[in-house]
């Protein structure tokens, strides 16, 4: 799966006509034709009737295809075609003329007095513009658009919903509310911000046969973190490997009332692979750190929080911040942590926050740090954006700026790299939107780059890694009751996805 911008997908298209060959008409009949017999099956146990709303370009062409593929299978279909002053596109023509033929109904809407009264029971599809809208809604479209969304009826949009933009934010526009989207072939970025998801509903991507070549020959820079690739990043464990084989992991973690942080990132540390850890945590945490992960090695540095901590040389990953709480002292402690980290370095939470509080701090990261802030985090230590797009640019500016990779957590979470790639994940669900589930995650990073991944493979395979293991713990215990401790749990499945 690729995330391309609408300047890559119509390219893609044109690639796929000229390479396969194929004429255009054609292939909008094949994207039709994938979003027919997704209707059909989707429709299969009810009479209700299609109500399908076309502009007069391409997308509009695949809504009249569809119409009379839809048609032709003895469904009730009427069309309502806005008129713009003008013919519209050839292969809308083209459509338009072999509709006629069919069994549809066909009517237009040349002013707002004759926008249609919808009637209850019926599915609207929304065909009137697609992916290369570059400007919000206005006029007619506007009001066409806002009657649906009143209507209350289900709404099946094609392409993307009429008025979201697929490479900027649409906030404050005139957008179609679906409640399903049948895209093609590919993810687009207007898909995977929290800002579009009302307007999304229930995402679909259908496969239409572009051309297989086109993203061998022209890499997108958003790239979808999904099994293949991180397949592609994890390495066999070696058949004479030892304990000393896969890295001395260090958690810098805890403090009064906070132990839980500590222990969550040093069970997935270690549960990620990590051949030792030793946990640098506050007097206060030691018995329970002792009782709750008695593999790890511990050091007690400050008696309810963590202070100074020293000999980190020797790690080679760093995993700090989960728990710590905010003390005057974490300034400090950071400024050693910088000091001493010659290899991986991993900060959460509160490392996040103390940074923020003394931005000087960003100057002084060592090149290549993973940061895995979620937004109210990066928020507070990059500014406010006026969008999630904004935010997403802002933290390709800021990875390439520092020389870091950040994790910004969310749906998809994006993994910014400082050579400008945007990496968005695949898996993960709305159950871990609990306690803890951050501090796993920067267990499982620091555990892959104890093992000797790049910084930037280790915050890829772990954003998987943790999703995947919280589909398949939702998967058994439902997304309501999971916990932070089930991610941990579940690692190891997850790790069996991927490694046989």
């Amino acid at each position: 799966m690729y995330i391309y911008s609408a300047t890559d997908i119509r390219a893609w298209d044109e690639y796929t006509i000229l390479h396969e060959p194929i004429t255009s008409i054609d292939l909008m009949e094949r994207a039709s034709q994938a979003c027919a017999e997704w209707l059909q099956q989707y429709q299969q146990q009810t009479t209700t009737g299609f109500v399908i709303f076309c502009g007069k370009g391409n997308n509009g062409g695949d809504g009249l295809a569809i119409a009379r593929l839809l048609a032709e299978s003895d469904h009730p279909v009427t069309v309502y075609i806005l008129e713009f002053g003008h013919k519209g596109t050839e292969d809308f023509q083209t459509n338009l003329a072999r509709l006629h033929g069919s069994k549809a109904v066909i009517k237009f809407i040349p002013a707002e007095e004759n926008i249609p009264a919808l009637t209850a029971g019926d599915i609207i599809i929304d065909a009137l513009l697609g992916s290369g809208l570059n400007r919000p809604l206005e006029g007619l479209t506007a009001k066409v658009v806002k009657h649906i969304n009143q209507s209350g009826l289900e709404v099946i949009a094609i392409d993307i919903p009429s008025g979201l933009m697929v490479d900027s934010s649409s906030i404050g526009n005139t957008v179609i509310t679906a409640q399903h989207t049948l895209s093609f072939q590919c993810y687009k970025p207007a898909f995977l911000v929290a800002e579009n998801e009302s307007f999304v509903g229930h995402l679909h991507i259908l496969d239409i046969g572009l051309h297989p070549n086109f993203p061998l020959e022209h890499p997108a820079a958003n790239r979808w973190i999904n099994q293949a690739l991180v397949q592609s990043i994890i390495k066999p464990r070696n058949k004479f490997a030892h304990k000393g084989t896969y890295g001395h992991a260090a958690i810098i973690a805890g403090s009064q009332g906070m132990m839980g942080a500590a222990t969550l990132s040093a069970k997935a540390c270690l549960r990620s692979g990590a051949g030792k850890l030793t946990t640098h945590i506050p007097a206060v945490g030691y018995t329970i750190m002792q009782i709750a992960v008695p593999e790890a090695m511990t050091y007690t540095a400050g008696k309810e929080y963590i202070e100074l901590a020293v000999d980190l040389g020797k790690y080679d990953a760093i995993g700090a911040g989960p728990g710590w709480a905010q003390h005057d002292t974490h300034k400090a402690l950071l400024e050693s942590i910088f000091q001493q980290t010659t290899k991986a370095l991993i900060l959460d939470a509160d490392a996040l926050n103390t940074m923020a509080q003394h931005q000087q701090l960003l100057e002084r990261l060592p090149r290549h740090t993973i940061i895995t802030p979620h937004p109210k985090e990066f928020e507070r230590l990059f500014g406010k954006s006026a969008n999630d797009f904004d935010r997403i640019q802002l933290a390709l500016k800021k990875a390439a700026h520092f020389k870091i990779i950040i994790v910004l957590k969310g749906r998809y979470t994006l993994v910014a790299t400082p050579d400008g790639l945007a990496y968005f994940n695949s898996t993960g669900n709305p159950g871990m939107a609990t306690g803890g589930s951050g501090d796993v995650l920067t267990g499982i990073i620091t555990g892959l780059a104890a093992q000797g991944y790049t910084p930037s493979e280790a915050a890829i395979a772990g954003v998987f890694l943790h999703g995947l293991a919280g589909d398949l713990a939702a998967a058994y215990t439902s997304q309501e009751s999971l916990i932070a401790s089930d991610l941990v749990e579940y690692l190891g499945d997850a790790f069996h996805q991927l490694v046989l």
